[in-house]
Formats: C-alpha cells, structure tokens, sequence
C-alpha cells in the first residue's frame, strides 16, 4: 500500500529537507517501521523507548487520530496521508 507521509518542519533533516515522503505499509506501525528504515533516525523521534507514540506527538491517518483509532495498528490504505504533527507549547 503507497501513502504519503507529511514531515514536520522539525524532522525535514532526516529526510533531507523534503515536506512529504512516500511510505507503504497495511498499518501505521508498518508504514512508521518503513520511514525509519528510509531515513535512520527518524523513528526514535516519532515513538518512544516503549515503540509507542511519544506523548506530545500527534499522528493522523487520512483526519482521524490515531490515538482515538487503532494507535500504531491504524489501517493504512493506499493512496491515504499520514500526518506527523509535534505538539506546541507556550505561554
């Protein structure tokens, strides 16, 4: 399955400065596991030590959460896009 995977800013230097990569993968976990294997590094700033998704780190399949779907086990049908969004504080 091809998806596309939008980068946020914070992360283009893993993926050479580029907004939007192409992943594959039948869920989300799959899709993830690809793009660290494309582009080393990239992983560890999406998941935690524990493989789950870090807590101040927002994942969207198509426009639903993941976290309010399947997490990590979110289908991921072809031609989908996947949105990474860190989360943002301030005061």
């Amino acid at each position: 399955m091809s998806v596309s995977v939008r980068i946020p800013t914070i992360l283009r230097t893993y993926t050479n400065g580029s907004a939007e990569v192409s992943g594959s993968g039948a869920t989300l976990r799959d899709v993830l596991q690809k793009l660290d294997a494309d582009f080393p590094g990239i992983g560890a700033r999406i998941l935690d030590e524990t493989g789950k998704i870090r807590r101040f780190v927002n994942v969207y399949v198509g426009e639903e959460d993941v976290r309010f779907a399947d997490n990590l086990d979110t289908p991921t049908p072809d031609g989908v896009q996947i949105s990474i969004i860190p989360a943002v504080a301030g005061g």
